[in-house]
């Protein structure tokens, strides 16, 4: 958000703090750091902004921490007051990078661990912040969403565990499936897609793409990417494509029926760019076998997509199908932990999401309406527009 449009909003609900686990340091810095620059423009020419208390300040970052005991039990602490605050909580519950001990023996963080933090921090406020705000980029369990069979909700027993700790608003990306904002009917669940910013980097890495339907082709790799690529295809003005898993449900390996093949649906992509578009990458095996299978099929060259790449398995695969030419480029957001060996592929582009958080975060505070931050249509119609003036010609 601009200070343009910042001018003529309501005031704050309260002064902004903002407490971050140890995991989303950086991310934590970064979107201070541009709220911190929008409030002080908006001073500049908006007088009475500054008169507010709270309201231009050289930090919102609250200063606090969560620390463990020899035995590996946890507690949070806050080392400045919360009263009457309006409480963002950032936490990257996939930042296994993050280590304690245990009786001596290192640990690595875990979504659990992660979890219990967040609420350790909520209990640190002892019901004096004026309102909470939990933004969590990767949502805690969210792949577990749905029951089958005689399964655990964990998504939708975490979410209520929130709800009833006082939470007002949950803010999440990319939701694996957004229905589960079902388990908390009466509090705020927002959840905000990273298009915009994947095409910046899309057109930043391939300045030569040409968005049409004879040029360009958006794939979903299963049924459940497809609301993405319909809407993507759908801005673009390109066809789109659809892989679907054939899974062997007689057994289950790692908690899960395997993929026997994928099969595709669509147009033909040969001669044509793709872009694959998802929530995640895990493993990244069904993925990889997508972008073999569009090689196959004639596909020019390949992008992948994806808001948050876990790795789960580590990088060798994807490195071995680079060298093979099966893809071009991997672009990910930074909204979940990136090993430092990640960035230095080749293949691997950045989707930045701090400035859109910051904005995210300032549109809150203010109460307003976050349909204006979360409808970027048109400002990816101002940037096609402006990709398109000068088109560089692709041979197929």
């Amino acid at each position: 958000m601009t200070s343009t449009e910042l001018q003529g909003m309501p005031m704050p609900v309260a002064p902004l703090k903002i407490a971050y686990l140890e995991g989303c340091l950086e991310m934590a810095k970064q979107v201070n750091s541009a709220i911190v620059k929008t409030r002080k423009t908006l001073a500049g020419t908006r007088k009475e902004a500054s008169s507010i208390h709270g309201y231009v300040e050289p930090t919102y970052l609250l200063d606090s921490y969560c620390s463990r005991y020899g035995t590996g039990e946890g507690k949070a602490k806050l080392n400045e007051s919360v009263r009457g605050s309006d409480l963002f909580i950032l936490a990257d519950v996939t930042n296994y990078s993050i280590t304690y001990k245990v009786c001596g023996r290192i640990n690595h963080m875990s979504p659990d661990n992660c979890f219990q933090d967040i609420k350790r921090i909520i209990s640190a406020a002892n019901g004096k912040a004026h309102r909470i705000s939990v933004i969590m980029p990767f949502i805690y369990e969210g792949r577990q969403h749905k029951r089958s069979g005689r399964e655990s909700l964990d998504c939708a027993m975490g979410l209520k565990e929130l709800s009833d700790y006082g939470v007002s608003n949950i803010i999440t990306f990319d939701a694996h499936d957004p229905r589960v904002m079902n388990a908390i009917p009466l509090r705020g669940f927002d959840n905000f897609m990273p298009t915009y910013q994947f095409l910046r980097a899309l057109t930043k890495c391939a300045p030569d793409l040409n968005f049409d339907s004879k040029h360009f082709m958006v794939i979903s790799p299963d049924e459940g990417a497809m609301p993405r690529a319909v809407y993507f295809s759908n801005i673009l003005g390109a066809d789109m494509g659809m892989f679907y898993k054939r899974r062997d449900y007689s057994h289950i390996v790692d908690g899960k029926n395997p993929i026997v093949a994928h099969e595709f649906l669509g147009d033909s992509v040969k001669g044509k760019d793709c872009v694959i578009i998802d929530d995640m990458i895990s493993s990244g095996g069904s993925m990889l076998d997508v972008c073999s299978q569009m090689k196959e099929r004639g596909a020019n060259r390949v992008f992948i997509c994806t808001t948050f790449g876990l790795f789960t398995d580590g990088f060798a695969k994807f490195d071995e199908y680079y060298e093979k030419g099966f893809f071009t480029k991997l672009i990910t957001t930074n909204l979940c932990y990136r090993p430092p060996e990640l960035l230095q592929k080749p293949y691997y582009e950045t989707a930045n999401m701090y400035k859109y958080l910051a904005s995210i975060i300032d549109t809150l505070n203010h109460d307003m309406s976050v349909e204006q931050v979360k409808s970027t249509t048109h400002k990816i119609t101002k940037m096609l527009e402006k990709h398109k003036r000068e088109p560089i010609e692709i041979t197929t």
